[in-house]
């Protein structure tokens, strides 16, 4: 195996620059795990190569890390930040709201406005309720469905993640060895401790497969159907042609709610989400990330005689939630992302950038797979063609990709090593070039 030394010289043979280190970060970290386990404080942000990051401040599309490096950033907080770091309009709203106060246990014309404007963005919602994070919009959501339907089962996906609670954190990333056939999955927990009670009454499918949902919904025992309109978390994977609409007809046929979660695509694929771009409306959604540019903040939305069940003893509460900082920030974000222009750029840049990864690694002779949309795109390697579901999505190889994105983070550009990218209005033409640039040298050195 090549010593750091060997490593060193040869990026450098590469791109005519020394790679960036990031020794500061691995002292913090070690530091850190002193008082917290793996010293983060979310099981998801453990394992990065080659080190966690600690980061220092945000600027646009940068990040700067303890070690002083500038790096162009595509976790963008794992989806919030679609307006980039630090975005002016967002902090002097946030600003003027602490000058005033911050939790008042009572309600505030910010949370008005803020539920007025989700309102009238999003298509399904006649009613929002906001929470402090997707994992309990998810809950709060089966909760209502439960009560509106008289209903236990759930139907989600493999692949698909809701959050880490016990009766909903099955099968999001299952060995293949124990997945069970494809026509009926076994169902299989995530995490040491979860309740195998929890799941008795969750259904697991494979994703884009109507004739399985059709099947499982003529029981007449299932009160939600729970999907990621795209698959965000595993593959970038988008639904196949008329998979929606027919999971949207078979759900009102058979008296199931239809829920999306839009945790991620919401306000990011289009100012509605994923149920405006395709033109498929939900009975409920799930709102989180990108409506708040960073503040804690999710949503529950839907119809208005589906939302009214929690003025009618379905209950949904918290301390934090629509706190008068976070409805600051709602409300600002909101009307940023209002603007068409937002999404016109995100989208051009997007799939310039695409297909600029897609060459870069061509060129290199490294096969490849770009899919998903523009605004947040999945990039798998070893691959031919675009994975359709969970089990095609394990083909990718993911060793080879944390390879690819460890060289890129030596030449500046972070990107999530489980293959997604997530784009802001901050990224433009130039700091696509300069990813481009850089990942045709990571590609060469893979």
């Amino acid at each position: 195996m090549a010593n750091r030394g060997d490593l060193a010289r040869r990026l450098e043979d590469i791109s005519g620059r020394a790679p960036l280190e990031f020794d500061e970060s691995k002292r913090r970290m070690a530091e850190a795990a002193r008082w917290t386990p793996e010293g983060v404080h979310s099981s998801f942000r453990a394992g990065g190569s080659p080190t966690p990051l600690v980061i220092e401040r945000g600027e646009g599309p940068y990040l700067i890390d303890a070690d002083g490096n500038r790096l162009i950033d595509y976790y963008l907080g794992l989806g919030p930040m679609i307006l980039g770091h630090s975005p002016p309009s967002v902090k002097a709203a946030v600003a003027e709201q602490l000058e005033r106060g911050i939790l008042y246990a009572g309600q505030t014309d910010a949370e008005i406005e803020a539920g007025e404007l989700f309102c009238r963005m999003v298509p399904c919602a006649a009613r929002v309720r906001f929470t402090s994070s997707g994992t309990e919009a998810v809950q709060a959501a089966i909760r209502l469905a439960r009560a509106v339907t008289g209903r236990s089962f759930i139907i989600k996906f493999e692949g698909h993640y809701h959050g880490w609670c016990d009766n909903i954190l099955w099968s999001n990333a299952p060995p293949l060895d124990q997945v069970g056939p494809r026509e009926a999955p076994t169902r299989v927990g995530r995490s040491r401790g979860q309740d195998p009670e929890a799941g008795e009454h969750t259904v697991v499918l494979p994703w884009n497969d109507l004739a399985l949902v059709e099947r499982r919904l003529a029981a007449g025992d299932v009160a939600l159907v729970l999907m990621e309109p795209v698959m965000c978390n595993s593959g970038g994977i988008l639904p196949v042609p008329g998979y929606l609409e027919g999971v949207r007809e078979s759900c009102i046929k058979n008296g199931t709610l239809l829920i999306f979660d839009e945790v991620v695509t919401g306000f990011r694929v289009a100012a509605g989400g994923a149920q405006s771009r395709f033109g498929v409306t939900p009975d409920i959604a799930i709102f989180g990330k990108a409506v708040a540019s960073g503040f804690p903040v999710a949503a529950v939305a839907g119809r208005a005689e589906i939302l009214d069940h929690f003025a009618r003893g379905v209950i949904q509460g918290g301390t934090y939630n629509a706190n008068p900082i976070a409805m600051a920030a709602v409300v600002a974000t909101l009307n940023e992302l209002a603007d068409p222009g937002v999404y016109e750029a995100m989208e051009r840049r997007g799939r310039r950038l695409m297909e600029g990864l897609r060459q870069a690694l061509q060129a290199a002779n490294v096969p490849s797979v770009v899919s998903g949309l523009p605004q947040m795109f999945n990039l798998a390697l070893d691959m031919s063609e675009p994975p359709r579901d969970y089990r095609e999505a394990t083909k990718a190889n993911k060793k080879r990709y944390v390879a690819f994105t460890t060289a890129l983070l030596r030449r500046g550009v972070r990107a999530l090593e489980r293959g997604t990218w997530l784009m802001s209005s901050e990224h433009d033409d130039a700091v696509v070039d300069a990813t481009i640039a850089a990942a045709e040298e990571a590609a060469r050195e893979i």
